[in-house]
């Protein structure tokens, strides 16, 4: 009997871990080497004193993609991790004072709400809006998330495809299809949103983008009890005791290739041999910089990486507020909070166009309402994001000059808001940038790799089955992008291409 294949992983971030429990589950010898001191990259909860933080995604949309990963490797996930319905998924603040409330996993709520806050027929435009939507997913689904992504002429010789691809819209943007369906400048501020969910400005990404409204709703905002970056911790160990070898504080040096063909990593000078390489390290960070500038079959993907436009980062603060500190009540904060500027699109010139940091920015404030990531009574722990410019010196802002000036700059903003942030201020610290760089290796703290500005831009991601044979790409800045249930799904596709390589058989997907 012949021994097993042998797969190699650089990085052990969510796509890379999905990977790896399926590939081995399915016999493969599978090691990983990560060159961080902790597994699921840029998704962990960190504890600083007492107060715990999600420090990369805060919610989990469609969660069945880790349920159905867990149950094919061997357990189901709610035997591991207590997954919890946040209601409201979001409340909306604008800044007239109008505040709407998301309700979860029931969109005739939602559109009760914004009639009787925004007046009737508001909820008819958002029930509209959601109608298109899922008109989008149901075609965008197969052909663009849940399979890796074919070349345009295979895309147009698929059965079809042409009629659905009206359904997809694919010369508007998000901005110029809302226009079709409202003119409400609230509903207008809430879908411009979902463009910073994959790093995008809503002027210019594409319309297809709106199914991230639909899949919010329709599968619900889940809060994982005591961090959503545990559950990248019961991945890992579920990937232990699968039998893969996890190196941490292991930086992978190079990606070995022969004749276009990827051979193994080079770590701390020794040679790993490996018959299939898998990376989850940002994709400009592999082609450009892991493999070997001379490997031409790196050479389309180089040129993609170069036209891409990068997505935008985020400034964020870590806050641990003691309610002692204050006589009365505290601000009532949910679980997830938005507060919109009155120029929205400044924000979007301010990153894109000027590549400086946002005066007045949209304010992200996630305050879970679980007892077990505090330490103590009458304290709650806050992550506050903000998008901000990539670190890019010369070019556009550097993030080394002082950025605890915009830290205290947003502590202002909490305060003018009302929050009564600095009174009962117990523990602050911040993540520019260029600290996202350093700590994920995203270079210039583009959380999502490349945004979704221009038509084209799902094709100039990184391919999971890559032109360097036997080399597969997993994670944000792969097909089919960023986000914990997409970066799931990119780890499935890969771990099946393997498979399929094997001479076995693809695994049914369960996503519903």
């Amino acid at each position: 009997m012949s021994a097993p294949k042998k797969v190699i992983i650089v990085g052990a971030g969510m796509g890379a871990l999905s990977a790896a429990a399926r590939l081995a589950r399915a016999g493969l010898e599978v090691e990983i080497f990560e060159a961080g001191d902790a597994v699921g990259g840029k998704c962990r909860t960190e504890w600083i004193g007492d107060y715990a933080f999600d420090t990369g995604p805060s919610l989990l949309t469609i969660p069945a993609v880790y349920r159905d990963l867990f149950k094919k490797t061997g357990k189901r996930l709610e035997l591991v991790k207590e997954l919890v319905p946040v209601d409201p998924a979001f409340v909306y603040h604008f800044a007239d004072g109008t505040s709407l409330d998301f309700a979860n996993l029931s969109l005739p709520k939602i559109c009760e709400e914004m009639d009787r806050v925004l007046g009737n027929k508001t909820g008819d435009d958002w029930h509209a809006l959601l109608q298109r939507a899922e008109a989008m997913w149901d075609v965008a689904r197969g052909p663009f998330i849940e399979s890796e992504l074919a070349s345009i002429p295979a895309l147009l010789r698929r059965k079809g495809f042409l009629k659905d691809l009206q359904q997809i819209s694919p010369m508007q943007t998000l901005d110029s299809i809302t226009s079709e369906y409202t003119v409400n400048p609230y509903l207008k501020k809430i879908i411009q949103r979902y463009a910073t969910y994959t790093g995008s400005d809503p002027r210019k990404a594409p319309a297809v983008l709106l199914t991230i409204a639909f899949v919010e709703i329709t599968f619900g905002a889940w809060h994982v009890k005591g961090g959503i970056g545990t559950l990248a911790q019961s991945l890992g160990q579920r990937c232990e005791e699968l039998g893969v070898t996890i190196h941490l504080n292991t930086p992978v040096d190079k990606i070995l290739t022969h004749s276009g063909t990827a051979t193994g990593v080079l770590v701390n000078g020794t040679t790993h041999l490996a018959d299939y390489i898998i990376s989850n390290a940002d994709a400009e960070i592999t082609f450009n910089s892991l493999i070997a500038p001379q490997e031409r079959a790196a050479k389309s993907e180089r040129k993609k990486l170069a036209k891409a436009e990068k997505s935008l980062a985020g400034f964020s603060l870590l806050l641990g507020l003691d309610n002692s500190k204050i006589q009365g009540a505290p601000p009532l904060m949910k679980h997830h909070n938005v507060y919109f500027p009155e120029n929205y699109e400044r924000e979007f010139d301010q990153i894109f166009t000027e590549k400086n940091p946002v005066d007045d920015p949209t304010i992200y404030i996630c305050a879970p309402q679980d007892p077990t990531m505090v330490r103590g009574e009458n304290k709650e722990a806050w992550f506050v994001l903000v998008n901000a410019p990539r670190h890019e010196p010369g070019v556009g802002w550097d993030w080394s000059a002082d950025p605890k000036k915009y830290a205290d700059h947003l502590i202002a903003k909490l305060d003018a808001l009302g929050l009564r942030v600095s009174e009962r201020l117990d523990l602050m610290e911040f993540r520019s940038p260029l600290d996202l760089q350093l700590s994920t290796g995203a270079p210039g703290g583009s959380i999502y790799g490349t945004s979704s500005n221009g038509k084209r831009a799902a094709f100039l991601r990184a391919k999971n089955t890559s032109d360097i044979k036997n080399l597969y790409c997993v994670g944000g800045s792969a097909h089919p992008g960023g986000g914990l249930p997409l970066v799931g799904i990119s780890g499935e596709l890969v771990a099946e291409s393997i498979i399929r390589a094997q001479g076995g058989v693809g695994i049914a997907k369960d996503h519903h």
